[in-house]
């Protein structure tokens, strides 16, 4: 998978724009560098403040709510005093939503022959028990769509939202993009779907969506269908990051302890504007 990769990419654009007075580290979730390791880096050269930013535009505590609480729990037990300022979400923030919706114009200009079609705004999936605990994730989702879809002022869009890469028996949040895929191809529409829980490319985009969805649409009849990129290192998008780097600043940072997830946009346990 190319996601460290383009992270870094992500990061060395937006390094720029924050200039010398900050110092980026990429903590990966799964992968390394992970989390402990940045944090023994950062223990020989402590810097005065620490800003978490997630590259998840959209809360979930299984994302970015379990990043952070790693993180805080390491730097507790690592003894490493520092102030720690945290984002915890973007979903409709304008540089994001432009960055992604110029994507979107820029696929629809290139494919006037899609016509009619549908956009699938696709999103990485949950397991329903975590959404009926009342994880906010799949309402950030239809934030951002609705406002992409805003921002392209087409009244007439043909749009829905659904989610991909579920696994196991359990049962997970509805619709399913695959689903959703072979109802276009049985409606005669094509499909243009839009990953806009994913700010990179990687496995999920560049397997799951181009080549199992693309077999999913011919097997199903879709007339064309066509894949958006990832907002990667847009200008806007990058843009957006250092402001809200900025604005995080500003905040009261965090308490060292474990499971101290506060959603700042949401006022923890998330009951504030994004969350209710």
């Amino acid at each position: 998978s190319p996601l460290y990769k383009n992270t870094i990419l992500q990061s060395d654009a937006l390094q720029k724009l924050l200039g010398d007075d900050f110092d980026l580290h990429i903590a990966m979730r799964y992968w390394h560098p992970r989390a402990e390791d940045i944090i023994e880096k950062l223990k020989k050269n402590p810097p005065d403040q620490i800003v978490l930013l997630p590259l998840y535009p959209q809360f979930s505590t299984t994302t970015t709510g379990s990043s952070v609480d790693e993180w805080m729990d390491l730097q507790r037990k690592a003894d490493l005093d520092i102030p720690v300022h945290y984002i915890c979400c973007y979903p409709e923030d304008k540089g994001f939503v432009s960055a992604q919706a110029a994507l979107l114009e820029d696929t629809l200009r290139a494919n006037q022959k899609a016509v009619p079609y549908r956009v699938l705004f696709s999103a990485h999936g949950l397991p329903k028990r975590i959404v009926d605990g009342g994880d906010p994730y799949p309402k950030h989702v239809e934030l951002t769509a609705r406002a992409i879809v805003e921002r392209l002022d087409q009244p007439s869009l043909d749009w829905r939202v659904c989610y991909q890469s579920r696994v196991g028996p359990v049962e997970w949040i509805k619709p399913y993009a695959d689903d959703e895929i072979r109802l276009a191809g049985r409606e005669g529409v094509s499909v243009v779907l839009v990953p806009l829980s994913f700010v990179s490319e990687h496995s999920e985009t560049l397997i799951e969506l181009d080549v199992e969805f693309k077999k999913i649409a011919d097997a199903s009849g879709v007339p064309l269908y066509l894949r958006v990129p990832t907002v990667g290192v847009a200008p806007s998008y990058i843009e957006n990051l250092k402001d809200l780097v900025f604005q995080a600043l500003v905040d009261s940072p965090l308490a060292i302890s474990p499971k101290s997830t506060l959603c700042k946009k949401c006022i923890s346990p998330c009951k504030g504007a994004y969350c209710a």
